[in-house]
């Protein structure tokens, strides 16, 4: 899967496509806070494009603009990553980087990383954005994915034209809504949008504890398979099975 595939499913009209390269040292120069991150972008990413401009005037949605939030136009980034590049990192350096809400598209080998985050006005600097919450961001394995069933039903789902339209805070909120469905099925097996936004909450937050637990239940086999004494491997194993129950329990939730 590459990048146009992604174009092509968001059904953009002509109007927004840019189609730019956008040189490597606009990122380092405006984005890297730190001599290593200078190192990251220099060394991990193989060249930029600035895929799109979606505003009012390029896909017939309003802008959205309060005391918090500034949603005057949405950008879609796709960046191609050298083998060894840290793709979480530089994804957060983008972000942070372009004034706008970012779609980024990040190409590493066969692998494909969605990433989206809101942002919100800095509280002592107005003139100034900045992160709000965490980074959505999901991988899937290129064409193996986009020849699945999820892949092609999440592929529909991300067209402009089943997001919402209200605003572009609204738009963006959907494209996230839908990378969460996303997570959620490469978990459960089954992808399905959420009905509500009371449902999109709840099944982000069954998607962080599932992937918490997880993390917890990898921890605790790696210390199980070191651990020598055969009574501590028996109560590693016996908190394993009790986080098993958990993360069936958070998957019911997706």
């Amino acid at each position: 899967m590459i990048p146009d595939d992604f174009i092509g499913a968001l059904g953009l009209p002509d109007s927004a496509l840019v189609n730019q390269r956008v040189p490597k040292k606009m990122l380092v120069e405006n984005g890297a806070p730190t001599a290593a991150d200078k190192r990251r972008i220099n060394d991990g990413i193989e060249e930029i494009h600035w895929l799109a401009a979606l505003k009012p005037n390029t896909i017939g949605v309003p802008e959205y603009c309060d005391d918090v939030q500034e949603y005057l136009e949405i950008a879609v980034l796709s960046v191609v990553l050298r083998p060894d590049a840290k793709a979480g990192r530089l994804a957060e350096l983008f972000h942070r980087a372009i004034p706008y809400p970012l779609f980024l598209i990040l190409v590493q080998g066969d692998q494909i990383v969605l990433s989206l985050t809101h942002k919100r006005r800095a509280q002592n600097e107005a003139d100034k954005f900045v992160l709000d919450g965490d980074s959505v961001e999901v991988a899937v394995s290129g064409n193996p994915f986009l020849s699945t069933a999820v892949g092609r039903q999440f592929l529909d789902a991300l067209a402009l034209s089943h997001q919402p339209r209200a605003s572009l805070l609204q738009l963006y909120q959907g494209w996230i809504d839908t990378l969460v469905a996303l997570q959620a099925s490469l978990i459960s097996g089954t992808f399905c949008q959420a009905i509500s936004k009371e449902a999109a909450i709840a099944r982000l937050e069954a998607v962080k504890k599932c992937c918490d637990l997880e993390a917890r239940i990898t921890s605790l086999r790696n210390a199980a398979a070191k651990e020598k004494q055969m009574g501590r491997r028996v109560e590693l194993n016996l908190e394993i099975k009790e986080l098993r129950a958990l993360v069936e329990i958070a998957r019911k939730a997706l």
